[in-house]
């Protein structure tokens, strides 16, 4: 996706004020540090997403659930949050891992990991049948997407108009991917755009931060230090420039606070937090390894959800988002 002129920038209503939304890529457990593998996984972390949407809703909260094939497939994913979604206390969206995602016609590679990479129709075909099978499970249409490791292509937007997809969630601000066959965000904006001419589109990129006196060259500072990257963590523990992405999974409560204090002072609308659903349950993820992580993941989000109800920052969801964005 090519990064947006200035003209693409998307505006709320007066009465929107700051939002946030959480996002979460639902999908099924996997060996992180082996290479992919179309067979070697599980879904017995999906029932953990009824405590997860017990809490949020405690906040207030309406979550996001990008679902990929494997959970889709799980009859266990509609009885932990049909009936919330049914009745509008969550969202359903659509994850392609493309591996793991039939119809499996493309050799299992890092490159093909990143559907965007795929030919035209096999991405498109894939994207189908993940989406038919999320309305079949739930009921309802999904209007919300995002690329298994946020690999977008040149032609996904085609695949998500002709689908109804009216937001996409893909972009993670200052990150490149390059390095694996994948996309580069690194330049593209954190505020809300129009993807397409037509404004049929939106936008909504992962929240990620520059912090630190240096923040406003992180831009420039980054992409340099590539070939040294320990650099990074230098910096960030000098307190000179930190990359703060919104998300529980590596980034503290304390560094997150940052993150959200720098979004909101800059104006930014929408605040889109993200992490994976397998960290719902310890020995999943290299972020969950315990019952300890596990009560440090939920008190991140409490930590998280005060501030930002102090700060006036309300929760939305997809439907808000859609009746809120105008059209001018």
């Amino acid at each position: 996706m090519n990064v947006p002129d200035a003209g693409a920038r998307a505006v709320f209503h007066e009465d929107f004020g700051q939002r946030f939304m959480v996002t979460v890529d639902t999908e099924e457990e996997f060996d992180w540090d082996a290479p992919l593998d179309r067979h070697k996984h599980s879904v017995v972390t999906v029932p953990a997403l009824r405590k997860f949407q017990q809490f949020c809703e405690g906040f207030g909260v309406v979550p996001t659930y990008l679902i990929d094939y494997p959970v889709a497939c799980s009859p266990t994913t509609a009885e932990a949050i049909g009936e919330a979604v049914s009745q509008g206390r969550a969202d359903v969206g659509v994850q392609l891992h493309p591996w793991v995602s039939p119809p499996f016609q493309e050799e299992v590679t890092e490159f093909n990991s990143y559907a965007g990479n795929l030919p035209f129709e096999l991405e498109r075909a894939k994207f189908h049948a993940l989406r038919d099978r999320i309305e079949q499970a739930f009921g309802v249409s999904p209007r919300i997407y995002r690329a298994g490791r946020y690999g977008l292509g040149p032609r996904t937007g085609e695949i998500l108009r002709e689908c109804g997809i009216a937001i996409d969630t893909s972009v993670r601000a200052l990150f490149d991917y390059s390095g694996t066959g994948g996309p580069n965000y690194r330049d593209h904006p954190l505020y809300p755009y129009w993807v397409d001419q037509e404004r049929s589109l939106l936008e909504l990129p992962l929240t990620t931060v520059f912090w630190g006196p240096l923040r406003q060259l992180g831009s420039v500072i980054y992409p340099h230090m590539w070939r040294a990257p320990s650099m990074r963590g230098v910096l960030a523990r000098a307190g000179l420039l930190e990359r703060i992405p919104l998300t529980p999974e590596g980034i503290s409560a304390e560094e997150a606070l940052r993150g959200v204090d720098i979004a909101i002072d800059e104006g930014l609308p929408v605040l889109m937090f993200s992490f994976h659903s397998p960290s719902l349950a310890p020995g999943h993820t290299p972020y969950i390894r315990t019952d300890e992580d596990l009560d440090s993941l939920y008190d991140w989000w409490r930590t998280l959800f005060g501030h930002l109800d102090r700060r006036g920052v309300k929760p939305v969801g997809v439907a808000d988002i859609m009746s809120s964005v105008t059209l001018a």
